[in-house]
């Protein structure tokens, strides 16, 4: 609008220094120019107001929605969300401590799947009773034909329960050792590139995301997470806390306790990263020289069970037989 105003204003002047305002045609054709253009730059659009449009796409948009979620089949649209709610409803029977410990455990293993400690409690008490009552209700059925005890089903399907109820734990844990070890394996690769990146001139900010670009892993992800909540405001080392305490591995966080107390210090971020980058490289030689000499003792289990005993089929396979004659006859002697 303030270019069709420039445009119009400009049109007057040039047009009052002419002196085209002497015929009475011209004038009239002016004047009609002047009020097309006028209601042009300053009166309502022919569409939809600034609130008609909001509402008008929000519609547009709730309605796709609806279309998009009425395309999925049935298993996504009912039966996930409800077997959600039976999860969180088991799991709510369990105490508030118990799930404190998932809840870290599910951190710890990177929200697999995206489920809550709630939802992992629900499984367990789903995986427990669930196929123990099913054992039970045909093992009653089919006692009259196998005449087993009533006490030997009890105690299987005791067995059953405990083991349903244990194995989610147990593959909860699995994850999370696992994702400790990714960490704690790229650990010191990541902080030797911070290390160069800042002495390059980035900043530590800049310098994460750098790192993260230039990998993917699980350390990755905790520091791609640390970057959005450091861009939504949250501070620095708040988030570099939070990362220390989801990932469960000690030296990370002792490497970002170090971290911190040394920006609040004003001490160099450069120097600190580089005698971390030193200690952890240390470290890990360390554990890889620890690491090398438990192979021997971890051999030992595999040489006895697996491959002595191949051995000795292969050396004193094709002569047992002799053997056995030959002993055989030096006890059935005169």
């Amino acid at each position: 609008m303030d270019i069709v105003r420039d445009w119009f204003t400009a049109l007057l002047a040039e047009i009052v220094a002419l002196n085209a305002f002497s015929s009475p045609l011209t004038f009239a054709a002016l004047t009609s120019l002047a009020i097309i253009l006028f209601f042009l730059a300053f009166g309502p659009s022919p569409g939809e107001t600034d609130e008609e449009g909001r509402i008008t796409g929000y519609l547009a948009g709730r309605d796709i929605l609806e279309e998009a979620e009425l395309r999925r089949s049935i298993l996504h649209r009912a039966l996930i969300p409800f077997t959600r709610r039976l999860l969180k409803m088991a799991g709510s029977l369990t105490p508030g401590q118990d799930i404190e410990r998932v809840q870290k455990l599910v951190l710890e293993a990177g929200t697999p799947g995206g489920l809550s400690a709630t939802d992992i409690l629900g499984i367990q008490v789903l995986a427990g009773f669930v196929p123990a009552a099913l054992y039970l209700v045909f093992g009653f059925m089919g006692s009259g034909m196998t005449n087993i005890s009533p006490l030997i089903l009890l105690r299987n399907a005791a067995g059953v329960l405990v083991l349903g109820f244990v194995l989610p734990r147990l593959w909860l844990r699995t994850k999370a050792n696992a994702r400790k070890r990714d960490i704690m394996r790229n650990f010191s690769d990541a902080l030797d590139l911070l290390s160069v990146s800042v002495d390059a001139g980035l900043g530590l900010d800049a310098a994460i995301v750098h790192v993260c670009e230039r990998w993917h892993n699980a350390l990755t992800e905790e520091l791609r997470r640390v970057t959005l909540e450091i861009r939504v405001g949250t501070p620095r080392n708040t988030a570099l806390q939070r990362m220390a305490d989801r990932a469960g591995v000690q030296e990370l966080e002792t490497f970002v306790g170090i971290l911190i107390q040394s920006q609040e210090l004003g001490v160099s971020i450069s120097e600190t990263l580089h005698t971390q980058a030193a200690q952890v490289r240390v470290r890990r030689r360390q554990r890889s020289e620890e690491l090398a000499r438990q192979a021997s003792v971890k051999m030992v289990f595999p040489l006895v069970f697996f491959i002595f005993p191949a051995l000795l089929v292969v050396l004193l396979g094709p002569g047992l037989p002799r053997i056995m004659s030959a002993l055989s006859g030096v006890t059935g002697g005169p």
